[in-house]
C-alpha cells in the first residue's frame, strides 16, 4: 500500500489535471456559443438559396424539349461506379466518441461499396491521420496544356486525394467554396459518378446524429438525401444535457428557432407562390449558376454542423473528466485518510505497549 506523501503527490497531481480539464470545458461551451450562433445564421442562407432554385426550376426549360433530357449536369444521374467520400472529422482530439463515430460511418459505407471506385477527401487532421495510414494517397499527372485537368494514374480502388487540415479551426466561406467547386467540376467531367459528406448534424447540444449524405446527383432540390445516420442514444444525451447545464448552455436556443420556422414558412411561400417574377436574365441561366452554389451551401453548412458537434463533444468529455478527477480526488484523499490514521494508530500502539514493557 502506497504511503500518505505518495499519495498526497497523487491527489496533487489529479487536482492539476482537474483544472486542464475544467479549463478545456469552459473553453468549448464558449466555442460551442459562437458555432451554433453560426450554424443557426447559416440556415437562412441555405433555406432560401433552395426556394430561389425550386421557384427558378418551375420557369426554367431545364429539360431539352427535344431530347427530353436534363440541361443541368449536376442534374443527371450515372450509375455509381466512382464515388466521392468528403469525410469532416475534427483537427484536434479530447472530444469523446466524436471522430470515433464519424470513422465508423465512413468505414461501413467504404464496406458497403467496396465493388467501386472510392475516392476520400479528407477534412480534419484526424481524419487525415487516420486515412492515410489506410489507404495510398492518389498520384497525379501533370497537365499538358494550360486549363488541362490533370490526370490521376489509380493504384487502387480506395485512395486519398485531397487532405485539407486546419479549414475547421478558422472555418471561412471561401476555402469550403474552393472545395465545393473542385467536386461540381469532377461531377461536370465525369470523373466521378456520386460525391457523399460524411458528417456530424447539429441541431442542439442533445440531439446530434452522424450522417452519410449524397450532394450529388442533386435528385431533388429542398430535399436531403440521406444514406446513413446514427442518432444519439439516451444516455449520451443526459450525459451531453448535464454537461451544458453545468456550463451555462442553453439546451434549445428557443429564439433562434422561432426565427428559422418563420424563415422556413416565408421561403416556402416564395417557392411556391404562383407569382409571375421578372429576371433579367433568362430563368435557364440564372438556374444554371445558382446550382452549383446550392452544392456549395451544402458543404459549408456541414462544416459549420460538424464545427460546433465538436465543441460540445468536447465540452461533454472534458465534464466527464473533471467529474471523474473529483471521485479519483474523494477516493485517494478516503484512502489516505485510512492509511495516515493506520499509521497513527500504529504509533500509538508501539508507545503503549513500550511504556507497558518498562
Amino acid at each position: 500500500m502506497a504511503n500518505v506523501l505518495d499519495l498526497r503527490r497523487r491527489i496533487r497531481s489529479v487536482r492539476n489535471t482537474r483544472q486542464i480539464t475544467k479549463a478545456m470545458k469552459m473553453v468549448s461551451a464558449a466555442k460551442l456559443r459562437r458555432a451554433q450562433e453560426r450554424a443557426v445564421t447559416a440556415r437562412p442562407y441555405a433555406a432560401m438559396l433552395a426556394s430561389v432554385l425550386e421557384s427558378l426550376k418551375r420557369r426554367a426549360e431545364i429539360y431539352d424539349p427535344d431530347t427530353g433530357e436534363l440541361r443541368h449536369p449536376l442534374l443527371l444521374t450515372r450509375p455509381e461506379k466512382r464515388i466521392l467520400l468528403v469525410v469532416i472529422s475534427g483537427d484536434k482530439g479530447f472530444a469523446g466518441a466524436f471522430n470515433t463515430n464519424i470513422f465508423k460511418a465512413a468505414a461501413n459505407f467504404i464496406r458497403e461499396n467496396d465493388q467501386r471506385e472510392i475516392d476520400i477527401e479528407a477534412i480534419g487532421r484526424k481524419g487525415r491521420d487516420l486515412f492515410r495510414r489506410r489507404y495510398p494517397a492518389a498520384q497525379f499527372t501533370q497537365a499538358v496544356e494550360e486549363g488541362e485537368r490533370p490526370q490521376r494514374q489509380r493504384s487502387s480502388g480506395i485512395e486519398v486525394i485531397g487532405e485539407h487540415t486546419g479549414v475547421l479551426e478558422r472555418l471561412t466561406y471561401e476555402r469550403v467554396r474552393e472545395l465545393a467547386e473542385e467536386i461540381v467540376a469532377r461531377y461536370t467531367h465525369e470523373e466521378i459518378d456520386a460525391a457523399y459528406i460524411v458528417y456530424n448534424e447539429f441541431k442542439s447540444v442533445i440531439q446530434q446524429r452522424v450522417v452519410v449524405e449524397r450532394v450529388l446527383p442533386i435528385l431533388e432540390i429542398g430535399a436531403r438525401q440521406v444514406a446513413e445516420s446514427r442518432e444519439f442514444t439516451i444516455e449520451e444525451r443526459e450525459r451531453a444535457a448535464e454537461a451544458a447545464l453545468s456550463a451555462g448552455v442553453s439546451l434549445y436556443p428557443k429564439e433562434a428557432e422561432a426565427a428559422q420556422k418563420q424563415l422556413e414558412d416565408e421561403t416556402r411561400n416564395f417557392g411556391t407562390a404562383e407569382v409571375d417574377y421578372i429576371y433579367e436574365e433568362p430563368p435557364r441561366d440564372i438556374f444554371a449558376d445558382v446550382l452549383p452554389r446550392y452544392v456549395t451551401s451544402q458543404l459549408y453548412h456541414a462544416t459549420l454542423e460538424s464545427v460546433a458537434a465538436e465543441h460540445a463533444a468536447r465540452m461533454t468529455a472534458m465534464d466527464s473528466a473533471t467529474n471523474n478527477a473529483s471521485e479519483m480526488i474523494d477516493s485517494l484523499t478516503l484512502t489516505m485518510n485510512r492509511v495516515r490514521q493506520a499509521a497513527i494508530t500504529k504509533e500509538i500502539i508501539e508507545i503503549v505497549s513500550g511504556a507497558a514493557a518498562i
